[in-house]
């Protein structure tokens, strides 16, 4: 897991939620290659945010989807169907012009933290 490219926290906790920054698909301080991978990538790096709290990404409520080209959306859609699986979290998905570091996908999440 890369380090925050900004100034800025990895997660925020408030209250019950824990609010996850925008994950790239960076591993090994580089961009994976392509946007399905980049989506898959996002989402490991969001798994690993959120195991350091103690949560999963069946925790996760919502997500916002970031993306440089709303033609890719059905690949993101599919890189994404296969890492939720059957859970489906609430969903923003929102075409921009530019991403942090040239990706294609940043993915943010936002988790309920229960007691057990």
């Amino acid at each position: 897991m890369s380090k925050p490219v900004a100034h800025y926290s990895a997660s925020y906790k408030a209250g019950d939620l824990l609010f996850v920054s925008g994950q790239l698909g960076i591993s090994e301080g580089s961009l994976v290659d392509g946007v399905g991978a980049q989506t898959t990538q996002a989402l490991a790096n969001a798994q690993h945010v959120l195991s350091e709290n103690g949560l999963t990404l069946g925790d996760v409520v919502k997500c916002t989807v970031f993306m440089t080209d709303i033609e890719n959306f059905s690949v993101v859609n599919d890189a994404y169907a296969e890492v939720f699986g059957d859970h489906r979290p609430s969903r923003s998905a929102i075409a921009v012009k530019a991403l942090p570091l040239g990706g294609l996908v940043e993915i943010e999440a936002i988790a309920y933290m229960t007691d057990g």
